[in-house]
């Protein structure tokens, strides 16, 4: 599995570094099954976080046939007003739960919703969960776990699915 993690101007510290992170221990811990990259839209550059005086480089270029689409945060929002997420599940920072709904999405109230090719995290922490949760997809629960453990992290909450009995009076 090759992740590339897109960088844009002002992006947050948390949404980037959180995911790489995990995946990038994903990768060790599998041998080499998992490669990340941090990409932009215009290729290699150096792009400016909204933190001040933190700048991360892209290596590359985003290339949208290389990996499955992953959003944290915001992400979800730039995608649904770019109507890629119509009639779509997903999920984004609670701040913004309007506008991904406003955009055509379906939006839910968790922290990470997987809608088959299509896995959202919602706040900046959920990267944590959204990373473990797509190694464990891809590579299985044992890899998932011991980069839980080397990061003595426990993920909160469950991966919300479109499956199962709907509840009622809830």
């Amino acid at each position: 599995m090759h992740v590339q993690v897109v960088l844009l101007d002002g992006f947050d510290p948390l949404d980037v570094i959180a995911p790489y992170e995990v995946l990038y221990a994903g990768g060790v811990a599998s041998a080499g099954a998992v490669s990340v990259a941090l990409v932009s839209a215009e290729g290699p550059r150096e792009v400016p976080s909204g933190a001040g005086s933190l700048t991360l480089r892209a290596t590359g270029a985003l290339d949208p046939e290389r990996a499955p689409v992953a959003t944290v945060c915001g992400g979800s929002v730039i995608l649904a007003m770019a109507g890629q997420l119509a009639g779509r599940q997903a999920t984004t920072h609670h701040q913004g739960l309007d506008a991904l709904d406003a955009s055509g999405a379906h939006a839910v109230r968790a922290r990470v919703v997987d809608d088959g090719d299509l896995v959202t995290g919602a706040g900046v922490t959920s990267g944590l969960d959204l990373g473990l949760y797509l190694l464990e997809r891809a590579r299985g629960p044992r890899i998932a776990h011991a980069v839980e453990e080397l990061f003595a992290h426990e993920r909160t909450g469950v991966v919300w699915r479109a499956q199962g009995l709907a509840p009622v009076g809830f």
